[in-house]
C-alpha cells in the first residue's frame, strides 16, 4: 500500500512549467507576486535613476560610493533589532507598513526632482531613510514568505519563483530606466516607482492570514538577539553560508555602484549604456532563477553556492577588461547568473534548516550579510576606484569572490554531513 501511494504521489507532481510556476496555487503567493512583480520595476527603475542623478550632478566617483553607503548602512545597524521584531510581531503588519514608508520616500524624491530643488545631501538623507526600513522589510518579507506557502517542500520553489520576480523586474526595470532617463529625465523615474507601490500595499490588503498569535516573552531585545547569534553560528550550513554572502556583498556586489562610471568613461556611452548592462545583468539572473524554480530536489543545493561564487567573480575579472560594449553585455549575463544562483541558493538552504521562531532572526543574519556589508563595499569601491580606477576594483571584487568560493569549497563535506543530518532528522529526504 506505501509503494502504491508513493506512486500515486509521484503521478501527481506537477511537471514543465507547472512545476517551475507550483508556488502559484496559493491564493496569498500569488498575490504577493503579482503585486511585488509591479512594484519591483519600480523599483529597479528607481535604482538606475538614483545613481545617474548623482553622478550627473556631482561628476563624482566617491559620492557615488557615499550614497550607496548611506542607504545601505541602516540596514547593518539595524537589522538585528529588525531580526527580534519580526519574531516578536506580526510580520504581515511590518511588510504593509514598510511598503507604505517606502512609497512615502519616493514621493518626497520625485517633488524635490521635478521642483529642480534637489542636492545631493537630500539623496543622501532620503536613501538612509530607505535603508532603515529596508532593515525591517526584507527579514520581514523572507519569514513572511513561509507563511504564504503551505506545504514545506514548495518552499524552495516559492524562494526561486521570489528571485526569478525580482529579477526579471531587474531586466525590465534598467531597460525602461534607460529609456527614461535618456528621454523624460529622473523625475518620471521616481514618480513610477512611487505609483508602483500601490500595486504592493493593494495585494498585500487582499490577503487571508490567519490570526496572529502573539509571542510572549520577558527577554530583552539583547538576549534575543543573542539567541538567534548563536543559533545561526553553531549551526555550520548557516554560518559558512552567511559568511561567504558577507564576503560576496562586500567584494563583489559593489560592481554596481561603478556601472554608470563604466557605462560613462569606459565604454563611453549614454544612459541606454547603463541600462541595457544592468538589463543584461538581470537577464543572467532571471535565467538563474528559473533553474531554481524548475529543480525539484533541494539536494546537492549546497555545492551550487561555491560554484556560482565562483562564476560570478569569473565574470567579475573578465567584465573589468572588456572596453567592446557586446562583449560586456555577455559577461554582465554570466555576472547576474552567478550573484543570483548565489544568493538565492543561500536563502533557500537558510529558509529550510532554520526553525520558524528563530526564522527572523536568522533572516536577519541574511539581510545583514547580503545588504548590510554592500555599505562598507560601496565605500570602499568608490574610494578604491578614484585611485586605482574602475576596471581595477572590480578585478579585485572579482578575485576575492572567487577566494571565497575555494574556502567554502574546502568546507564542503562538514556542510553536506551537516545537511544531511538535519534532513534525516525532519524527514525530509531529496
Amino acid at each position: 500500500m506505501e509503494q502504491k501511494s508513493l506512486m500515486n504521489d509521484q503521478e501527481t507532481q506537477p511537471t514543465g512549467l507547472r512545476s517551475i510556476f507550483r508556488s502559484l496555487q496559493y491564493r496569498n503567493y500569488r498575490l504577493f507576486f503579482a503585486g511585488q512583480s509591479v512594484s519591483l520595476i519600480g523599483t529597479w527603475i528607481q535604482r538606475i535613476a538614483m545613481p545617474w542623478l548623482v553622478y550627473d550632478l556631482t561628476k563624482s566617483v566617491f559620492l557615488l560610493g557615499l550614497v550607496g553607503f548611506a542607504g545601505q548602512i541602516p540596514t547593518l545597524l539595524l537589522s538585528p533589532f529588525a531580526g527580534v521584531i519580526t519574531d516578536r510581531w506580526n510580520r504581515y503588519h511590518i511588510l504593509i507598513a514598510t511598503q507604505v514608508l517606502a512609497m512615502l520616500q519616493a514621493v518626497i524624491l520625485t517633488i524635490l526632482v521635478f521642483n529642480k530643488s534637489v542636492e545631493v545631501w537630500h539623496i543622501v538623507l532620503l536613501s538612509s531613510f530607505l535603508g532603515c526600513v529596508n532593515a525591517f522589510d526584507i527579514p520581514a518579507r523572507q519569514a513572511f514568505v513561509v507563511k504564504m506557502v503551505e506545504k514545506k517542500e514548495d518552499l524552495s520553489n516559492a524562494i526561486a519563483l521570489n528571485s526569478s520576480m525580482v529579477n526579471g523586474a531587474r531586466l525590465l526595470g534598467p531597460s525602461v530606466a534607460g529609456v527614461l532617463l535618456a528621454t523624460t529625465g529622473e523625475g518620471i523615474c521616481f514618480l513610477l516607482n512611487a505609483l508602483s507601490y500601490i500595486f504592493v500595499i493593494w495585494s498585500l490588503l487582499l490577503m487571508k492570514v490567519s490570526p496572529f498569535e502573539k509571542k510572549v516573552t520577558t527577554n530583552s531585545v539583547l538576549t534575543e538577539f543573542k539567541e538567534g547569534f548563536t543559533y545561526t553560528f553553531n549551526s555550520v550550513p548557516i554560518k559558512y553560508t552567511v559568511l561567504l554572502l558577507a564576503l560576496v556583498s562586500l567584494m563583489g556586489m559593489p560592481y554596481t555602484v561603478l556601472m554608470p562610471v563604466f557605462a560613462k568613461d569606459i565604454l563611453h556611452g549614454g544612459s541606454h549604456t547603463f541600462g541595457f548592462l544592468m538589463g543584461a545583468s538581470g537577464f543572467g539572473a532571471l535565467s538563474g532563477a528559473f533553474y531554481l524554480a524548475w529543480r525539484k530536489s533541494l539536494t546537492g543545493l549546497d555545492k551550487v553556492i561555491p560554484i556560482a561564487s565562483a562564476t560570478f567573480g569569473i565574470g567579475l575579472i573578465l567584465f573589468s577588461f572588456s572596453r567592446y560594449f557586446p562583449l560586456s553585455l555577455v559577461l554582465m549575463v554570466i555576472i547576474g547568473l552567478g550573484m543570483m544562483l548565489q544568493m538565492a541558493t543561500s536563502n533557500t538552504i537558510m529558509q529550510t534548516l532554520v526553525s520558524n521562531e528563530m526564522r527572523g532572526r536568522v533572516m536577519s543574519f541574511y539581510t545583514m550579510a547580503f545588504m548590510g556589508t554592500a555599505p562598507f563595499g560601496s565605500l570602499l569601491a568608490g574610494s578604491s576606484a578614484k585611485f586605482i580606477g574602475v576596471p581595477s576594483t572590480i578585478l579585485i571584487g572579482g578575485i576575492s569572490c572567487i577566494a571565497g568560493a575555494i574556502f567554502f569549497t574546502r568546507k564542503l563535506p562538514e556542510i553536506t554531513r551537516a545537511i544531511n543530518v538535519h534532513n534525516k532528522n525532519e524527514g525530509i529526504y531529496g
